[in-house]
């Protein structure tokens, strides 16, 4: 998936953490000159412009954007309350538009219609289990919107056991589909990185990952659990 555009420059924390979050690439600009020589050789996969702390920026950038002879990115407004009785003289230079503070699940639903009516853009391979999110394209890992700083090998071994739920795997098996089956460690390998991942889960969420005595280790709840 090609980046989203994002203006301002920096951009706001909130729609930095959310876009992260949701695992959305992107890229912010501060003018519309920086949008046209950073744009990426594929274009770029949509828009995201904030109109309520510099409104003359934001309308130049969606100009630009909306002029260009390139196939139209879907182009999403952030505008304050306040804005909203100007968006019917200015509504052919956007295709939605979102009312700030937003709310990262109203975003990220804005952002999936959008992608869906042009047929732009597609949503990176996500993997979700309750307060945990998996990014596979870019290896990254939060639990309740916080990221996770984990090792390659730390990620791998979550990644298995997230993207099978409420399956118990024993030591052995973890060390051969994790590891792989020429790696020579015991089991006392899993042991310690099923320590580790629960140190950086959390107290709260360190139950994800469960001790199945006699054994091995199970992901969540199993399907059939009361």
């Amino acid at each position: 998936m090609e980046p989203l555009l994002i203006f301002p420059d920096p951009a706001p924390p909130p729609l930095a953490q959310a876009l992260d979050l949701g695992g959305y690439p992107w890229k912010a600009v501060g003018t519309a000159d920086a949008a046209t020589r950073t744009e990426p050789e594929d274009g770029w996969s949509g828009a995201i412009v904030m109109a309520d702390e510099d409104p003359e920026g934001a309308f130049s950038l969606c100009r630009t954007l909306r002029k260009r002879d390139l196939p139209m990115e879907p182009l999403l407004l952030l505008v304050s309350g306040t804005q909203l009785a100007d968006l019917e003289l200015r509504e052919d230079l956007f295709d939605d538009f979102c009312i700030t503070p937003f709310h990262p699940r109203e975003l990220e639903a804005r952002l999936k219609h959008l992608f869906w009516r042009t047929g732009r853009g597609t949503r990176p391979e996500l993997v979700e289990y309750g307060p945990l999110v998996l990014n596979l394209e870019t290896y990254q890992a939060y639990v309740s919107n916080k990221p996770l700083d984990l090792t390659y090998m730390e990620y791998e071994l979550l990644k298995f056991l997230a993207t099978h739920p409420g399956k118990v795997f024993t030591r052995e098996t973890l060390l051969s589909r994790v590891w792989g089956y020429e790696y020579y460690g015991g089991a006392r390998t899993v042991d310690v990185h099923v320590r580790r991942l629960r140190a950086k889960l959390g107290e709260e969420h360190a139950n994800l990952i469960q001790t199945v005595r006699s054994v091995g280790y199970r992901f969540g709840q199993p399907r059939w659990s009361l």
